[in-house]
């Protein structure tokens, strides 16, 4: 009697469990919820992320915190979601570098970028503009790349480090073609771009939330954008594509993460409950839009295949600019 009881005994077992995920996605979330920023507050990530907090609390009827936890290029913050308990009440807005260009350059991190972390949503995206100072001849970018031939090692760009956009993009870009560049690092973006502005670089390489305005105010000139379709806001911009070098794309994208083995069913449910937020039409013209940035809202598995997608095309970039991890 007891045999045949256990079988159906561990098969009712199961079948609860089974049952239990559903209904814990529904009745999610029971407490408050706390978004990590891996950055300092006041940036375009934190923007972004509080703004959806603010949404997310009032859908979810629980207080929905934005913690800033910065440092050591986002790892430190990163590490505290991968380490969180998968229930939901610990998420992760950053950007592309913590899961795409931090495997490249750090020899070990704290957290496994493909494991770690459950791809919800990416929440927005853009290219990078390629920008020069208003001097400059150059009007796109097969027009640089001569520049480039014809001065060896003579045209300064400006980077924000190894491994940035703009020293990937260049230096790609340098190999493929048969030219190099002058690379001068600056600390921060900003420097970075008062020093493209002031002309002591040529070129860089930035976010149209970063540079749009200069741009719109002549102070500085794009010749490129990364990417490839040309960007919605500055549709007179060709794409890397439209300019003859399709192998230059390079994303700067927002993305919404739970812990590593969150289940799928809790994953489904944040991004329903996210990207309606996201696709309202007001909280996209002021919070995406707004920014230079175009909407995505993503599903899970478009995520994760479009994170496969940069991991590629990102390692490809890295060869060719001899990054080697530290």
């Amino acid at each position: 009697m007891v045999r045949r009881l256990l079988p159906i005994t561990l098969l009712t077992a199961m079948l609860c469990a089974l049952s239990a995920q559903p209904a814990f996605a529904q009745s999610f979330p029971s407490q408050t919820v706390r978004i990590v920023v891996p950055y300092p507050a006041g940036g375009s990530t934190d923007v972004l992320a509080r703004s959806l907090a603010r949404e997310l609390s009032a859908t979810w009827g629980q207080p929905v915190l934005v913690e800033n936890i910065a440092g050591a290029d986002s790892t430190i913050g990163a590490s505290r979601v991968a380490n969180a308990s998968p229930d939901g009440h610990t998420l992760l807005v950053t950007i592309d570098p913590t899961v795409i260009g931090n495997r490249f350059l750090f020899k070990k991190l704290p957290y496994d970028p493909d494991k770690s972390l459950a791809p919800i949503t990416m929440l927005a995206r853009s290219g990078s503009f390629v920008f020069v100072h208003p001097s400059v001849p150059a009007n796109n970018l097969r027009d640089l790349v001569e520049m480039a031939r014809r001065s060896p090692g003579k045209i300064a760009y400006g980077s924000v480090g190894r491994g940035t956009p703009a020293h990937l993009v260049l230096e790609t870009m340098g190999k493929r073609e048969g030219v190099s560049f002058l690379h001068v690092p600056y600390k921060g973006v900003a420097p970075l771009i008062t020093a493209v502005v002031a002309g002591e670089v040529s070129v860089s390489v930035a976010s149209p939330a970063a540079t749009g305005a200069m741009v719109r105010a002549g102070k500085v000139k794009a010749i490129a954008i990364t990417s490839p379709t040309r960007a919605g806001l500055f549709p007179n911009v060709p794409s890397t594509a439209d300019s003859g070098y399709p192998y230059v794309i390079s994303w700067i994208w927002f993305g919404l993460f739970a812990p590593g083995g969150t289940s799928a069913q809790l994953v489904e449910r944040i991004n329903r409950d996210a990207t309606a937020i996201l696709k309202r039409p007001e909280f996209t013209a002021k919070y995406i839009t707004a920014f230079s940035l175009d909407l995505v809202a993503s599903t899970p598995a478009e995520f994760a295949e479009a994170i496969r997608a940069d991991v590629a095309n990102i390692g490809e970039m890295v060869k060719a600019a001899g990054v080697q991890p530290e």
